[in-house]
């Protein structure tokens, strides 16, 4: 592939990890860093700046989408879900965070190779076993535009609209969910333009006519 690419692999079982790092090597690429959860892995991330960023969704401290979430603004490293969540909720939230690669650990060590090759090259790579998720996604990306609603938001975006109904502020809800202030900010004008509100009360509005719906 020309240059060496450069990985950063977050994973809390050390086996898992030897065993991805070693197959990833073997392929002529390099791993500078590992981390057991995702404080560790944020810092090696900010730290050594790779091109590719192989997270586990479920860690300690931060999970793979905190850190997502924490990268989304200011990086260029490119992100690889390895999991073994097969949920469509989180597969789209992946994707609206903007994962490059989302692929599952029952996966052949060769596939998860070509994932970090595809990635790597500025392409998507999704395991064969989700591809009807992408379907669904480019059939609602496509669809007529309708009234959009809560369906239309990521489950952090949910969360987030049940905490605000509870009155919490935003440096509340970041200290809750482990992020920046600033990415509850950014969260929550998203949430405004998806739900075309406007005003500096019509969220904490909409929340509480809506909390139900939240829970």
């Amino acid at each position: 592939m020309g240059d060496e690419v450069r990985i950063v692999v977050a994973d809390d079982h050390p086996i898992f990890r030897r065993g991805l790092r070693q197959s990833v090597e073997e392929a002529g690429m390099k791993v500078v860093g590992e981390a057991a959860n995702g404080k560790e892995a944020l810092d090696l991330l900010r730290e050594l700046n790779p091109e590719v960023a192989i997270l586990d969704i479920s860690m300690p401290v931060l999970d793979g989408f905190a850190v997502a979430r924490e990268l989304q603004a200011n990086s260029e490293i490119k992100l690889i879900f390895l999991t073994a969540h097969q949920e469509q909720s989180l597969f789209d939230e992946a994707m609206a965070l903007g994962v490059k690669g989302y692929i599952l650990k029952e996966s052949s060590m060769a596939e998860i190779v070509s994932c970090i090759n595809a990635v790597a090259q500025g392409k998507h790579y999704t395991s064969p076993a989700l591809t009807s998720y992408l379907v669904s996604r480019s059939r609602r990306g496509s669809s007529l535009p309708a009234k959009r609603g809560l369906q239309d938001l990521t489950p952090t975006e949910r969360r987030i609209m049940k905490l605000i109904a509870e009155y919490k502020t935003s440096r509340e809800i970041a200290e809750e969910l482990f992020v920046s202030y600033y990415t509850v900010e950014t969260h929550r004008r998203n949430i405004c333009d998806k739900l075309d509100l406007h005003g500096s009360h019509a969220l904490v509005k909409f929340a509480l006519a809506h909390l139900s719906e939240l829970e």
